[in-house]
C-alpha cells in the first residue's frame, strides 16, 4: 500500500518539528517522491547524517510502503 504525501510530511515533522518540507509526487502514483527538507537539526551534520535523520523519521517505511524518495536537505 503506497504512503500518502501528507503521512510522509507528518512522520518527518514528528522527528524534525522545525522542518520546512516540500514534497512532490513525481509519478502521480503515491510511490515516487522528491523531498526538500530544511531543518536546524541538520546544522553541522554531513549530508549522509542528515539523510539518516530523515530515513529514521520514516520509521522503517522506506523500502516498504514508501518505494522511492529522493531527498535534498539543508540546514536552517
Amino acid at each position: 500500500m503506497p504512503l500518502p504525501l501528507e503521512e510522509i510530511k507528518k512522520l518527518i515533522k514528528d522527528s524534525l518539528p522545525d522542518a520546512s518540507i516540500e514534497i512532490k509526487d513525481l509519478m502521480g502514483d503515491n510511490n515516487h517522491y522528491e523531498a526538500k527538507i530544511k531543518s536546524s537539526k541538520f546544522k553541522n551534520l554531513s549530508k549522509i547524517e542528515q539523510h539518516k535523520l530523515v530515513y529514521k523519521s520514516l520509521k522503517g517505511k522506506m523500502g516498504n510502503e514508501l518505494h522511492a524518495l529522493s531527498i535534498t536537505t539543508e540546514g536552517k
